[in-house]
C-alpha cells in the first residue's frame, strides 16, 4: 500500500481544487484526434473481449468514464477524492463512481475487463509504481486490457501550487513525476503486461513534455510464458 502520507496529500490537494477543476477540464469530445483515437481503439479492444467492466482509476469529475460509456464500454469510476466522485456522481447519476486510491482497487482477481488510467498515476513516486501497476495486473482478467496515458520526462520530479480555471480558486499543492518512456515500458513488461501498442504526442497547447500512450494486454494462461 501507499503510504497514508502521500495518498492524504493527494487526496487534500484534489479536493481543494475539485470544482475548478470539474469546469476547466475538457470533454473527451474536445480532445485531440490521436487522444481520441487511443481512447476509441481501448473501449472496441475492451468491449469485444466481453471479459467484465472497466474502471477508470483517477477517474475526477467522471468525463472520461462517461465518454467510455457513451463508446460501449461498461464503465466505472475510481478516485481518491471524494470531493472528485461527488461531482462525478451529481454529473453522471446512471454511472458507478468510487472513493479509493488505485494501489487497492475494490475488485477481485480477474475481475476487470479494462482499466484505464488517463493522466492519473503521474503523482505517484516512482518506487510506487511497481506496486499499482502489479495492482492493476491482479484486478485484470486473462486477456483485459489496460490503456495508461501520462507525460513523460526525464526522471523529473516538480512539486509546485496551482489552480484551475480562471484563478479565482484556491490553488492546491501537488507533486509529479516524470518518467521516461522506456521506463514506463519496462516497468509494465515487469509487472506482466504484453505492450501492444504505443504512441508518442509531441508537446502542444502549451504543454512542455510529450504525451505516452501504452496499450497493454494481460496475457492468459496459454500465453504465458
Amino acid at each position: 500500500m501507499i503510504e497514508s502520507a502521500h495518498l492524504d496529500a493527494t487526496r487534500q490537494s484534489y479536493d481543494t481544487v475539485a470544482a475548478d477543476y470539474a469546469r476547466s477540464v475538457k470533454d473527451p469530445g474536445a480532445l485531440d484526434p490521436v487522444s481520441r483515437a487511443v481512447l476509441s481503439a481501448f473501449a472496441e479492444l475492451v468491449t469485444s473481449s466481453g471479459l467484465g467492466p472497466t474502471a477508470d482509476v483517477g477517474c475526477g469529475p467522471g468525463k472520461v468514464t462517461a465518454y467510455l460509456t457513451e463508446l460501449g464500454v461498461a464503465a466505472f469510476g475510481v478516485d481518491l477524492s471524494p470531493k472528485m466522485v461527488e461531482l462525478a456522481r451529481a454529473a453522471h447519476p446512471v454511472l458507478r463512481f468510487a472513493v479509493g486510491p488505485m494501489s487497492a482497487l475494490a475488485a477481485g482477481d480477474g475481475e476487470l475487463g479494462g482499466i484505464l488510467a488517463f493522466y492519473s498515476t503521474h503523482h505517484l513516486p516512482p518506487a510506487e509504481l511497481p506496486q499499482v501497476y502489479g495492482e492493476f495486473y491482479r484486478a485484470l482478467a486473462p486477456g483485459g486490457h489496460f490503456l495508461l496515458v501520462t507525460r513523460v520526462g526525464e526522471e523529473e520530479h516538480q512539486r509546485r501550487s496551482y489552480g484551475y480555471g480562471d484563478g479565482d480558486g484556491d490553488p492546491a499543492p501537488f507533486d509529479s513525476y516524470r518518467l521516461p518512456a522506456d521506463r514506463i515500458a519496462g516497468l509494465l513488461e515487469r509487472a506482466g503486461f504484453a505492450i501492444t501498442a504505443q504512441t508518442l504526442q509531441a508537446p502542444e497547447g502549451g504543454a512542455k513534455r510529450p504525451v505516452v500512450s501504452f496499450l497493454a494486454r494481460k496475457p492468459t494462461t496459454a500465453e504465458a510464458p
